[in-house]
């Protein structure tokens, strides 16, 4: 590996975490040195990259910071096209739209026109019949955005209906169902709501009294689910 491809790989390493990250860790993954991590930081940051943190510490890469286009791999353009064709076929028409949009969009704004590497791409992923009684998940995808809470009218598997009104955390989206990850203000607690059993849905005008991140992050303990990379 050339040192130029060092450091553009070093640059994508950091910008996929949102945490800081141990020189050790990231001379793991880029199969060098720690002290060449710490000659390669530097050099970054003195060619302008905003990365936080020091040695012994971890460093991070300041929120905000943009690099031009680059040239994808075979792996990371199967990548792209795999997960854009599996958001496709779970049965959301906006989100599959914007899959396609932004394939378009990386096949145009790199520096080689990928559109026939892109369609060529021999990797698909099912496309699922249509969940009955969907709500429009458009707005808890914007509820989850906005940190605004819900109210639903949800019908449980014994078909009784109550009212309520939830913090949305997470959306799932698993193969027979939408399900929603939320604080409920009636059981006081953290439950789970399938999207298809939401018989009316109405984003409210109120927000969480906490962060979506914060709730996620107990959430994740009450669950026993591991801390996301």
């Amino acid at each position: 590996m050339t040192r130029t491809s060092r450091l553009f790989k070093l640059m994508d390493v950091l910008r996929s975490r949102r945490r800081p990250v141990s020189a050790a860790r990231l001379a793991a993954e880029l199969a060098v040195s720690v002290r060449t991590v710490y000659r390669d930081v530097q050099t970054l940051a003195a060619l302008g990259a905003p990365i936080e943190g020091e040695a012994g510490v971890g460093y991070v890469l300041r929120s905000g910071f943009f690099l031009p286009p680059l040239m994808f791999g075979v792996e990371e353009l199967e990548a792209l096209v795999l997960g854009a064709r599996w958001v496709k076929g779970q049965g959301d028409p906006a989100l599959a739209r914007a899959a396609d949009a932004a394939l378009a969009k990386i096949a145009t704004a790199s520096p080689r026109d990928l559109r026939d590497q892109l369609a060529e791409t021999a990797l698909w992923a099912p496309r699922l019949a249509s969940l009955a009684s969907q709500p429009d998940l458009r707005v808890i995808r914007e509820a989850l955005r906005c940190e605004r809470k819900l109210s639903i009218l949800y019908v449980n598997a014994a078909g009784e209906h109550t009212r309520r009104t939830i913090w949305p955390i997470v959306l799932a989206f698993f193969e027979g169902a939408r399900v929603i990850g939320a604080w409920c203000e009636l059981r006081g607690d953290f439950r789970h709501f399938r999207a298809d059993r939401i018989a009316q849905l109405e984003m409210m005008a109120s927000g969480y009294p906490r962060s979506r991140r914060a709730l996620e992050r107990d959430w994740r303990r009450a669950r026993q689910l591991p801390e996301p990379a």
